[in-house]
């Protein structure tokens, strides 16, 4: 089943960042990760607490209790929504290296390069991969912006829908880098995802799920980048050879 088969590639990722030759290109995705994902999640929770005791002082005494009911709607709103946003906030800073990960991952599973460019070719692309995280940026939020619209008008349907899209917006985001490296375009890139839509949700809510798990996920960005690799070199790479 493809949606099975997409989880398992995003797990073998936890094995393909330990491998000799690989661990030093993961370095800084995990660097990156941790300190914008962790001190932003601190500075969240604060401006969270602040803002119930604000709203807690407002309430007459007899609905104080409203307050541990908004908590975990709260919590559940930033795990599905909060979490996506800033992973594609974090990918755009850490794109290069991602995409530098990505390249010695399939170097590894192959044993053929992806291209031949050197330090400086390669710090000249950056320009390139950054337009490239704009593009999935512009993608991803018109689509979010309806979709939790649609959360809060119709909030079962509203809720299988943000999942889905999170899932799917997950493996867009991952995948990518493999189908970058090879310049192809993101257009081209959704629609051969489309071909295979089980891998990609598959792939994408195992992604969500890891990425709900605190401390856990501050190491989901290198392990889907490796994941994702491995997916992109079984079931895409042989198209464009």
């Amino acid at each position: 089943m493809q949606f099975t088969q997409g989880m398992e590639y995003f797990f073998s990722g936890f094995k393909l960042i330990t491998q000799k030759g690989l661990k030093r290109f993961v370095f800084i995705p995990l660097l990156i990760n941790i300190v914008l994902f962790g001190s932003s999640l601190f500075f969240l929770y604060g401006w969270l607490t602040d803002g119930f005791a604000y709203l807690n002082n407002l309430l007459p005494t007899w609905l104080s209790w409203l307050e541990w009911l908004m908590w975990p709607i709260a919590v559940l709103v930033i795990l599905f929504s909060y979490s996506m946003l800033f992973t594609v906030i974090t990918n755009f800073i850490a794109a290069p290296f991602n995409g530098l990960l990505s390249e010695k991952v399939e170097l590894y599973l192959t044993g053929q390069t992806v291209n031949d460019d050197g330090l400086m070719d390669t710090l000249k692309d950056v320009p390139r991969m950054l337009s490239r995280e704009w593009i999935k940026l512009c993608y991803f939020l018109p689509r979010a912006i309806g979709f939790f619209i649609l959360l809060w008008v119709l909030p079962v349907i509203g809720q299988l829908i943000w999942v889905m899209f999170t899932c799917w917006m997950y493996a867009v985001q991952y995948k990518d880098y493999a189908f970058d490296n090879h310049k192809i375009c993101f257009k081209q890139m959704r629609q051969d995802l489309k071909q295979k839509q089980g891998l990609s949700y598959g792939f994408g809510f195992a992604v969500m799920l890891l990425t709900a798990i605190p401390v856990v996920n501050l190491i989901v960005m290198p392990v889907a980048v490796c994941g994702a690799t491995r997916l992109w070199v079984d079931n895409y790479r042989p198209n464009y050879r």
